[in-house]
């Protein structure tokens, strides 16, 4: 334990804090986002990274450009984790998957893409021409990389706002759509070429979902070696192959 001494605008305490230090030293820190400030904040300071984005290519820009950084900083690249959200529709066969996954997003109301567009874009989309093109959207202090997405998507292939919203209503990022060979191996495929460090695995509804993907998707992965077949560690910074980080208290 340490004294704080701490004195601020707002706060005044001494200390110490009279609890143990955490198993973990401290908790796994994870950031979000892909702009240049939130880049480099996670490059210097996080250890997982959760991230976006649709093809292998992008992935790939990405996952140099914040290991370069995290190296630069004086870190190890390795003890910065790069996990990309997946969406994972599963089926008997790929039409199956795909016929999920056309189905699911054919339910998303029209409001609701709205709703989650003007989130995307950081401005209110609810007066937009629905059947006209995306507008131009001013920049704003929301998500930068959410709005560049929407945007750079809309632009390259003419997508109205009525499709735009749809999109955001329902998964635009990263999916894996088939059956449980053709899935692992678009991860092994992203896995051994840079692309990422691992999953933050969504499932299009649960608990279904999220069973079929233990019970066919996982097998295959652990036949590949790309899925442990048994916990190495007993804490979330083990199994994500993290360090355990110094007391900076104790000389």
């Amino acid at each position: 334990m340490h004294v704080l001494d701490h004195k601020g605008e707002f706060l005044k305490v001494r200390g110490p804090l009279n609890i143990a230090r955490p198993i973990q030293g401290w908790p796994v820190i994870v950031k979000a986002g892909a702009s240049e400030a939130g880049r480099q904040l996670a490059a210097e300071t996080a250890e997982v990274i959760f991230a976006s984005g649709s093809s292998l290519v992008e992935a790939q820009r990405f996952y140099a450009d914040v290991k370069s950084r995290a190296k630069k900083a004086g870190r190890s690249p390795d003890h910065l984790k790069i996990l990309p959200g997946a969406l994972v529709v599963g089926g008997e066969t790929i039409e199956e998957a795909k016929r999920k996954r056309a189905l699911l997003d054919s339910l998303v109301h029209p409001d609701s893409g709205l709703a989650s567009l003007s989130i995307a874009l950081g401005c209110d989309a609810s007066g937009f021409d629905l059947d006209g093109p995306l507008p131009e959207i001013p920049e704003t202090n929301a998500s930068k990389s959410g709005r560049e997405r929407f945007v750079s998507l809309a632009r390259r292939d003419n997508l109205t706002v009525r499709q735009l919203a749809q999109i955001a209503g329902s998964f635009g990022g990263l999916s894996f759509v088939g059956t449980a060979s053709t899935i692992a191996d678009q991860m092994e495929k992203w896995l051994l070429a840079d692309g990422c460090d691992g999953f933050n695995v969504m499932f299009p509804y649960v608990p279904g979902g999220l069973d079929d993907f233990v019970d066919t998707v996982i097998p295959q992965l652990e036949r590949r070696g790309l899925f442990r077949r048994e916990y190495e560690g007993k804490t979330l910074r083990e199994n994500l192959g993290l360090p355990r980080p110094e007391n900076r208290f104790l000389s």
